[in-house]
C-alpha cells in the first residue's frame, strides 16, 4: 500500500452551472499499477445548488471507475465533461430539466 490520499478539485462552468469535481486517482490506496486499483470522481453542482445534471437528479454524483479511464478522456475534468454532453443528448435530459426550470419559477 501507499500512504496518504491524494485527491484534486476543480471548478467548472457547464452550460451556466457551476460544478465542483472532486477527483482521486487511487481510492483505495493501494497503488495504480494494482489489480484492484479503483478511482473516485465525485460531481456536485454548487450554483444553482444542487440543480439536476443529466446523470443525477440531485445535483451530486459519487462515481467509482479505473484511472485508465480518466486517463483516456484527457482528466477528470474532460472525463465529466464528456459524461455531461453525452448524457444531455438524452430525452430524458431535456425533459427533467425543463421540469426543473418551470419549478424554479415559482
Amino acid at each position: 500500500m501507499t500512504a496518504g490520499r491524494h485527491i484534486t478539485t476543480a471548478i467548472i462552468d457547464w452550460q451556466g452551472m457551476s460544478l465542483s469535481v472532486d477527483y482521486e486517482p487511487d481510492w483505495l490506496n493501494m497503488g495504480r499499477a494494482s489489480a484492484f486499483s479503483t478511482a473516485h470522481l465525485q460531481i456536485r453542482t454548487i450554483n444553482p445548488e444542487r440543480a439536476p445534471l443529466p446523470f443525477t437528479e440531485t445535483g451530486y454524483r459519487s462515481h467509482f471507475l479505473s484511472a485508465e479511464a480518466v486517463d483516456q478522456a484527457g482528466g477528470p475534468v474532460a472525463y465529466v465533461t464528456a459524461w455531461l454532453e453525452h448524457d444531455a443528448a438524452l430525452p430524458e435530459w431535456r425533459k427533467r430539466l425543463a421540469e426543473w426550470r418551470q419549478l424554479s419559477l415559482f
